[in-house]
């Protein structure tokens, strides 16, 4: 379900982000609407990004989700709508990848989190996912590919 986890550095890497705070309720329906958004604001301002959509989640809660759509860019979006600048930060963080529908992204995350107690990692607060294979790029869900990256403590 998870490739073998890997410990590294990241560098920061430039963003176009949208800000949003639901219930994890609504998140189905706010999604795509505002991945929508980003990219016709990156289209007319002429950004082509260097990577599929990210959710950088700030916390985690069991009601709320408060994340950070975006996209990563070469240079600054200039602010416009919801649409701002933003990045994904340096850190020594953990990763793995998830093959698979969205559907299984919690069962990743926990068989993740187990990894990273075996071992000996303690993560921060928050997380990213980013969606590198997804329906934008194919109908079957068994060939979807998630990063999943979350920050370390002590690094």
């Amino acid at each position: 379900m998870i490739s073998p986890p890997e410990v590294l550095q990241t560098e920061a890497l430039a963003a176009a982000v949208i800000h949003i705070k639901v219930p994890r309720s609504e998140m189905q329906t706010v999604f795509g609407p505002a991945v929508s958004e980003l990219m016709a604001v990156l289209a007319a301002q002429g950004i082509e990004p260097l990577s599929a959509v990210f959710a950088h989640h700030l916390t985690t809660s069991a009601s709320d989700f408060d994340f950070e759509l975006g996209a990563i860019i070469a240079g600054a979006v200039t602010p416009s709508g919801r649409v701002k600048p933003g990045q994904l930060p340096a850190a020594r963080v953990a990763r793995t990848i998830y093959m698979g529908p969205y559907e299984g992204l919690h069962e990743a995350w926990s068989q993740f989190q187990t990894w990273m107690q075996a071992n000996g990692h303690e993560p921060s607060g928050s997380l990213w996912e980013l969606y590198a294979v997804g329906p934008q790029s194919t109908d079957d869900p068994a060939d979807w590919r998630t990063e999943l990256t979350r920050p370390l403590l002590g690094g």
